[in-house]
């Protein structure tokens, strides 16, 4: 294996190449198939969908993914324009088989409370990729990627697959145990274009957008510039949710050369955050139970007695005398209701691919990207209070002590990275052979900021914090990726057998070191992950030109990653020099086979799959979230899954469509967790994997029809666990959505305004929406649960010129 040195100047190597060919040519290229995917295993949309998307009229609601070997369906840009504007393109995908989508705010875009998860598998297990460039796991806390919320604005998403089990074999990812979902971005227009669009709604939701299109300035170049503006009031508590984001792209066509293409991506969201609750609290104190921050003195107040009960166990004096030791009417806990707390995240992402048609049988494409990221995340915590002399904003020190501190975790991250593959295409066959390198430089500190005990604060969690008084640890941490895939598709019997095996390996560096003048209780050194060999087949068979079967094979392991809150470092030294030499990366096997039918405007698809998942790692959650204690990092043995997914499209006429899909799943613990010298610590073996509903059921029914457009959207799921031993759990909902909208054709000053009404929740569901918020324990309640948003409605306007 290369060394860190190199491994950066191969990357340094592509990313000249990629300089060169950028400067040679007259300016940059068409749009390029995602580098993770063979010319023979690109899922297409359905005949004419590339059109209708545009129009965005006429589409299937889902594309099944016929002329695949595995289990994999589409969701096109007509579907998220069905949506209100803004929506996260997660939100879209919800409804196909196996996805457990979660979220907490109407437009799935809140990011501490989205959870996605396929077939048992949290988000973090999952692959995740933009036009091929990783986006890391898309976990909250930045470790290796970004958000996809954050990395393209939802209108300028052309298509979205998602793979349930087996992801394409060249997927830039390490992380990807359970399936992948792929985001491929909007070409530019061939015609110059404005659109702009405008969204008022529930809370005071404003969001605008706005996309300018240069058409063909000759020889093929073009390009958009877009941009769009969310704010919302929290709908329960105080606070707000805000982003800017700017999307440009430029693409220029080689002719026989191939194509060059651009782009670059800024995002900009700060959000306050929702108080994650526990069952304890939703009985005594309701769904609606927030952060008070509206009310510092109060916040101040329950801080006081909180400390003055501490002492008092402690035997010792009270810090805050007149305070008294009883907590105000109808709070029962500290952990009630903190103060505030907040999130902002500032990207920059972009990337540049060449594809090149080096003969007519051979293709190269190769990719690459630059990704930096700014982040903080903070609560206002009464476990951290402020002492006397502490840092002030502006650096003068605070005179009196406060029951409150300013607490962030703060993230900096600067990755970079390659994609190459290469394609060998013949009438019977397909080659390809792709590599992906990456380095992250990542550095993530705890910081402590002064808060002052007066009647207003005098910190804002919706700015960056400067002058801290205390730093706790200051890591950086650093992910050297370098991964390999080969593949090969055959076709036979006049295209009706399809064979496809191949094979990727990846070997992942991982390395932590605190930064001077720190101390830390977490763990520094080193740890690799290393398999070459994970190998992936599949077949397919057309019974009939209306009928096939598929079935594939899978394997994958994935990487540890280098944070101070997740992965080996987030433990103790003692606990990860203990772990270092018999930690396993977790493993996973996934089989699965099924049957696509269609006929007319009839299409459907049922599949039943097995997932041997080992060497799982589990992180116990120690305490309440906002204390920040270490984990405990173990591997606890393996999960068994089994379950089965159906999905069917019918278009009953041209504007009636319908969609429902049916999932089972059955994801069970097989093993106890051990203790170092054998015994059951927690006894999991057969228990239900948490956050995993046994059953879900969606459906659709779309009218489209002379310019007048109307969905209704329902979301059954089953109840789900929250912890490892199943005595606690949520019940299971059923959410509606709504929207009604119309196009107006013809001429004169209305044409090409479109005017959609939305409604989220139609029927005002009262029901916890995440679970996990804060990690899970092994038994009793913990405040890990966020309540999900009550009825919302929404009114967009859209126009073309």
């Amino acid at each position: 294996m290369a060394a860190k040195g190199t491994i950066m100047n191969r990357l340094s190597g592509l990313f000249a190449s990629v300089a060169v060919l950028a400067i040679a040519a007259p300016a940059v290229a068409q749009n390029a198939p995602s580098p993770a995917l063979a010319p023979a295993d690109q899922p297409l949309p359905a005949d004419g969908a590339a059109t209708d998307a545009a129009q965005g009229t006429g589409e299937d609601i889902v594309v099944l993914g016929f002329g695949q070997s595995r289990q994999i369906q589409s969701i096109t840009a007509a579907d998220l324009n069905r949506l209100t504007p803004g929506s996260s393109p997660l939100k879209a995908i919800e409804k196909l088989p196996g996805v457990n989508f979660q979220a907490a705010d109407p437009f799935g875009a809140y990011e501490w409370a989205v959870r996605i998860s396929l077939r048992g598998f949290n988000q973090n297990q999952l692959g995740f990729t933009l036009d091929g460039v990783p986006l890391g796991d898309m976990s909250y806390g930045n470790v290796n990627g970004l958000h996809i919320s954050r990395a393209i604005l939802s209108e300028n998403v052309a298509r979205t697959d998602v793979a349930q089990g087996a992801g394409a074999l060249g997927t830039a990812s390490t992380s990807n145990l359970g399936g992948t979902i792929e985001f491929f971005s909007d070409a530019p227009r061939d015609t110059g274009n404005v659109t702009g669009g405008g969204t008022y709604g529930s809370d005071n939701t404003y969001r605008a957008f706005a996309r300018i299109d240069s058409g063909d300035l000759g020889g093929g170049l073009k390009g958009y510039l877009s941009y769009g503006y969310l704010s919302t009031d929290k709908w329960k508590g105080d606070g707000v949710q805000r982003q800017h984001q700017a999307n440009g792209k430029i693409v220029k066509d080689l002719g026989t050369l191939g194509s060059l293409s651009a782009f670059l991506n800024f995002s900009d969201r700060r959000e306050q955050d929702y108080q994650d609750l526990n069952l304890n609290i939703i009985n005594r104190r309701g769904l609606r139970n927030d952060n008070i921050a509206d009310n510092y003195p109060l916040a101040l107040q329950i801080a006081k007695v909180a400390q003055n009960q501490a002492a008092v166990a402690a035997g010792t004096a009270q810090p805050w005398t007149g305070a008294g030791t009883t907590f105000p009417t109808g709070f029962g806990t500290v952990d009630d209701a903190y103060y505030d707390a907040g999130g902002l995240r500032r990207d920059y992402l972009g990337g540049v691919t060449f594809d090149a048609h080096l003969t007519p049988e051979l293709s190269l494409t190769t990719t690459g990207y630059y990704h930096d990221n700014k982040g903080q995340g903070s609560w206002i915590t009464p476990y951290s209070p402020t002492p006397a002399g502490a840092a002030n904003a502006d650096g003068t020190p605070i005179a009196a002590a406060s029951p409150l501190g300013f607490r962030t975790t703060e993230y900096a991250m600067k990755r970079g990275g390659a994609l190459s593959n290469l394609v060998y295409e013949t009438s019977a066959n397909t080659l390809e052979v792709g590599g992906w390198l990456e380095s992250n430089t990542f550095t993530q500190a705890r910081r402590f900021y002064g808060m002052t005990d007066s009647a207003t604060p005098n910190r804002d969690t919706l700015e960056f914090q400067k002058n801290p008084y205390r730093t706790q640890w200051d890591g950086k941490y650093s992910t050297d990726t370098m991964q390999y895939h080969v593949g090969d598709t055959i076709r036979l019997a006049d295209d009706r057998l399809t064979l496809n095996a191949g094979w990727k390996g990846f070997y992942v560096v991982n390395r932590a070191v605190m930064l001077p003048a720190t101390t830390s209780p977490l763990a520094i050194g080193r740890i690799t992950a290393k398999d070459w060999f994970q190998p992936q087949a599949g077949i397919l068979f057309k019974l009939a030109p209306s009928t096939e079967l598929f079935a594939d094979y899978k394997e994958n392991v994935r990487a540890y990653v280098s944070s101070a809150t997740t992965g080996p470092f987030s433990t103790t030294q003692a606990g990860f020099d203990a772990i270092r030499g018999r930690l396993k990366p977790e493993r996973s096997r996934t089989a699965e086979g099924g049957l696509r039918f269609r006929t007319g405007p009839f299409q459907a698809s049922a599949v039943g799959y097995y997932i041997d998942f080992a060497n799982r790692l589990l992180g116990f959650a120690n305490g309440a979230g906002i204390i920040g204690n270490p984990a405990t990092l173990n591997n606890v043995g393996s999960v068994h899954t089994y379950g089965a997914e159906v999905a069917v499209n019918y278009r009953v006429f041209r504007p009636l469509s319908l969609f429902a899909s049916y999932s089972y799943n059955k994801s069970k613990y097989a093993d106890d967790v051990l203790s170092a010298t054998g015994a059951v610590l927690v006894a999991t073996d057969g228990k239900m994997a948490v956050d995993s509903p046994e059953h879900m059921l969606k459906g659709e029914v779309v009218l489209e029809q002379s310019g007048f457009t109307a969905r209704v959207g329902a979301d059954y799921m089953s109840k789900r666990y929250f912890t490892y031993l199943n005595d606690q759990s949520v019940p299971g909902r059923v959410l509606v959505d709504a929207s009604i909208g119309y196009r107006f054709e013809g001429d004169g000053a209305l044409h090409g305004v479109s005017i959609l009404g939305s409604v989220t929740n139609l029927t005002d569901k009262k029901y916890i929406a995440t679970i996990g918020s804060n990690g899970f324990t092994a038994s009793g309640d913990n405040q890990t649960l966020l309540a999900g948003t009550p009825r919302q409605f929404f009114v967009s306007l859209k126009k073309g010129f």
